[in-house]
């Protein structure tokens, strides 16, 4: 069994990453901003919250995070393990989780801020299916319309520049702590974001000591 962490600043590409090596692995690949965005396009009462918290920039907070962590690996689907992405993203987080959970390993994805507003800016998300896009690398075929529905495609509450400098500022007061915490128990494994998706998946791979990637579960999109 293999438990993973990915970590880095929206736009680094941890869902792209982590699906890759979910697939090949027969990993359950947990994405704790999924779960929120779920929420808050099905218009539940925890939606309503974490929507109010994205809209203004913020980090949801830790009692919420730790309770949709704890519910979600409560139910026992992972059994060959699983890659968490999205938490922990602060140190009270981190040691919920240390105390929790074995992890094997950490992957940080390292990428300039220019290149992270670069990357945000350029996200769509299409508001009927809710299928991500990203401008640069997955444009759609007709412009503004989902290749999957044809609903329109829509920028996300929390991609705008006034909100993205909230989050530069908080990844990095509050999530340069939680890798201090995972080095100490020497878990981190620190990856170069920039090159295509395809290269950073085989660097994390032999960073971790595992096989070469399979063509077939190869990706694109920039998450």
């Amino acid at each position: 069994m293999r438990k993973y962490v990915i970590m880095g600043i929206q736009g680094s590409g941890k869902g792209t990453q982590a699906k890759m090596l979910a697939a090949d692995l027969d990993l359950v690949h947990i994405s704790v901003g999924d779960i929120f965005r779920w929420n808050v396009q099905n218009h539940t009462k925890m939606g309503a919250q974490v929507r109010r918290t994205m809209a203004a920039g913020e980090l949801v907070g830790d009692d919420l995070a730790e309770s949709v962590v704890r519910d979600r690996l409560t139910q026992h689907d992972w059994n060959f393990g699983f890659i968490i992405d999205g938490f922990p993203r602060d140190p009270r987080q981190a040691e919920f989780f240390l105390e929790s959970y074995d992890i094997d390993g950490v992957i940080e994805l390292d990428l300039p801020d220019s290149e992270v507003r670069r990357r945000v800016l350029n996200r769509r998300l299409c508001g009927d299916c809710g299928m991500d896009y990203n401008l640069i690398a997955n444009s759609p075929k007709v412009p503004g319309r989902c290749d999957m529905c044809g609903g329109e495609l829509i920028t996300r509450e929390d991609d705008t520049e006034e909100a993205l400098a909230v989050r530069l500022r908080d990844y990095h007061d509050q999530t340069g702590p939680v890798l201090e915490i995972f080095r100490r128990k020497e878990y981190v494994y620190t990856v170069d974001a920039r090159p295509a998706p395809e290269v950073i998946q085989q660097q994390i791979r032999e960073r971790l000591g595992l096989p070469p990637s399979q063509p077939e579960n190869r990706g694109s999109e920039v998450a």
